[in-house]
């Protein structure tokens, strides 16, 4: 049975977790328990030394602790509904679009709210090693944000999907990026009329948990 250590608050293990609903996988859930530090203790560096979630236990190898490879595996041992897409230019496309939804998404997200969050002091980056806080890279992130709202609605006119014309794993993160964003007060707003439409689609699914 595999099993996902997970965190109902936290956005990246909520991507794994869409993925493995969207697969229709049968998993068992751990819960780790962030606000409380159990990701940095004992028990758990020696599921993840990273100190990280999610983390995939598959019963066959290493424990998988992020999500690119969490999905890689998923995709090949579960390849329907495919989420990767199927000819090279759609795993192309998709690729494409899911390191852009990281980078300019969730990446410029987590740079707004780790360094400016009371709660995330010394925690401006993820895993063992503590990192202090820097304004100036708060800001950025929320102009980060801002441009990414906009470029994302902009792309979806005329879309029901971010990449090849179908849902993919791109959809899932650019989910949990929108979603997340509210930590540092960024919704999508009037202005976003395409990424509210897809957004509202993305939840008819049902898997958005």
């Amino acid at each position: 049975m595999i099993t996902l250590y997970d965190c109902a608050t936290a956005p990246s293990p909520r991507r794994a977790r869409i993925l493995l609903a969207e697969k229709r996988v049968p998993h068992e859930t751990v819960q780790v328990d962030l606000r409380s530090g159990e990701q940095l203790g004992e028990a758990y560096r020696r599921i993840n030394p990273q100190c990280t979630v999610p983390a995939l236990v598959t019963g066959e190898g290493p424990v998988l602790t992020d999500n690119a490879a969490i999905t890689a595996y998923i995709e090949a041992r579960f390849p329907e509904p495919p989420l990767l897409g199927r000819t090279p230019l759609d795993k192309a496309e998709i690729a494409s679009w899911q390191w852009r939804v990281e980078f300019e998404g969730l990446a410029a997200i987590a740079e707004a709210f780790r360094n400016s969050s009371p709660a995330m002091a010394n925690r401006a980056l993820t895993g063992p090693v503590a990192f202090a806080q820097i304004p100036e890279l708060a800001q950025r992130g929320l102009a980060r944000v801002q441009l990414f709202f906009a470029a994302l609605d902009e792309h979806l006119a005329g879309r029901d999907f971010i990449a090849a014309g179908q849902f993919s794993v791109v959809d899932i993160t650019a989910v949990v990026a929108i979603d997340f964003a509210r930590v540092v007060k960024v919704r999508p707003g009037d202005e976003h009329a395409h990424l509210r439409r897809w957004r509202e689609a993305m939840q008819a699914r049902g898997t958005m948990a």
